[in-house]
C-alpha cells in the first residue's frame, strides 16, 4: 500500500459522514501542515448544540491532521439575551455595543460561561484545550475604543509569548474576546475585532471567522465568493457592506494587510463548514485576499 493510501483510510477512519470528500483532503493537508489557523466562532454555533458540535469535532479533526487551531469565540447572543432578562437595553455604535460598569459584569459571565463549554466539549473528545480569560490568563491587552462605547477596548498588544507556550504543550487555546487595560480594568472586545489582532500577531495562515450568514452579501443578497480588499472597502463605502459586517470585514481588511495569508467568512450554520473551507475545491462563505 503507498503512503498516500495508508494517509487515505486513516483520515476515513476519523473523517464525517457529511464532510467534504477525502478526495481532495490530502492536497490540502501539505498545504496546511503545521499551519496556524485562527477560527472565530460566535452566532448561533454557541447555542446550538448541534452545531457546536459539528464545530468542535472540526477542530479535533484539524489537530489530528497536524494543523495549528486557535478558537475565539464571541457571545453576543447569550449576552444579548442575559440583558433581555434583566430589562437592560442594548446601544449599538457602527456594530459594537455600547458597555457600561454593569454590562461588563454580565458580559464578562456570559464570556466564561460560553468558554468552559467549549474547553470541556473539546476535552471530552480527548483534545486537550486551554482556557484563556482576562481572570486566569490574560493574552490582550488593550485601549479604550471611544468614550461613547463604554468599556469597549481595541487590541494594542497580545501576549505572543503566552499564546506559544500553550500551543507548544498542544494544547487548543479556548480565547475570550477581553482585554485589560494599562489600569488592568476589564474591557469587552469585539471577537471578530479580537481574532484578527491575534491572526496578525501570531503570523497564521487563515483566518476564519464563523458567521450567522453565508458571507458577504452584494446588492441582490447573493453571496460573494471571493472578493479582494480594495473590493471590501467599496462595499463598505457603498453601504452595501452594513451594521454588525462592517467590522467583521474591516479586520479581514486589516488582517490580510498585516501578514495573513487570507481570511474567510463562513456560514457556522452549516454542518463541517470550517472542513469545507479548508479541504475541499469549492470551499464555503467569502474569501478576501490582497
Amino acid at each position: 500500500m503507498s503512503a498516500n493510501e495508508n494517509l487515505g483510510n486513516k483520515i476515513k477512519e476519523f473523517w464525517p459522514k457529511n464532510g467534504p470528500s477525502t478526495r481532495e483532503v490530502e492536497k490540502y493537508i501539505k498545504k496546511y501542515s503545521k499551519e496556524k489557523i485562527v477560527i472565530k466562532c460566535g452566532g448561533k454555533v454557541l447555542l446550538d448544540s448541534a452545531l457546536l458540535n459539528d464545530l468542535i469535532e472540526d477542530v479535533v479533526i484539524l489537530k489530528k491532521l497536524g494543523l495549528t487551531p486557535i478558537l475565539i469565540h464571541g457571545g453576543g447572543l447569550g449576552i444579548k439575551k442575559k440583558l433581555d432578562a434583566q430589562n437592560i437595553e442594548s446601544k449599538f455604535i457602527m456594530g459594537l455595543r455600547i458597555t457600561d460598569e454593569k454590562m461588563i459584569t454580565i458580559v464578562e459571565n456570559v464570556m466564561i460561561e460560553f468558554n468552559k463549554k467549549i474547553v470541556n466539549a473539546l476535552e471530552k473528545k480527548s483534545c486537550k484545550a486551554k482556557p484563556i480569560t482576562i481572570k486566569k490568563n490574560n493574552i490582550i491587552y488593550v485601549e479604550q475604543e471611544s468614550k461613547e462605547l463604554g468599556y469597549v477596548g481595541k487590541p494594542k498588544r497580545i501576549d505572543i509569548k503566552l499564546l506559544k507556550e500553550i500551543i507548544k504543550k498542544d494544547f487548543v487555546p479556548v480565547i475570550t474576546p477581553m482585554g485589560l487595560d494599562d489600569k488592568g480594568f476589564p474591557y469587552n472586545v469585539n471577537a471578530d475585532t479580537a481574532a484578527g489582532a491575534l491572526a496578525k500577531s501570531i503570523k497564521s495562515r487563515r483566518l476564519i471567522l464563523l458567521t450567522d450568514v453565508g458571507g458577504v452579501l452584494d446588492n441582490n443578497d447573493k453571496t460573494v465568493s471571493e472578493i479582494n480588499t480594495s473590493q471590501a472597502k467599496e462595499l463598505i463605502n457603498n453601504k452595501t457592506i452594513h451594521g454588525g459586517m462592517i467590522p467583521k470585514v474591516k479586520t479581514c481588511i486589516d488582517a490580510i494587510n498585516n501578514g495573513v495569508r487570507a481570511v474567510v467568512i463562513i456560514d457556522g450554520r452549516k454542518p463541517h463548514s470550517v472542513l469545507f473551507e479548508l479541504f475541499s475545491d469549492q470551499g464555503s462563505g467569502t474569501l478576501i485576499r490582497k
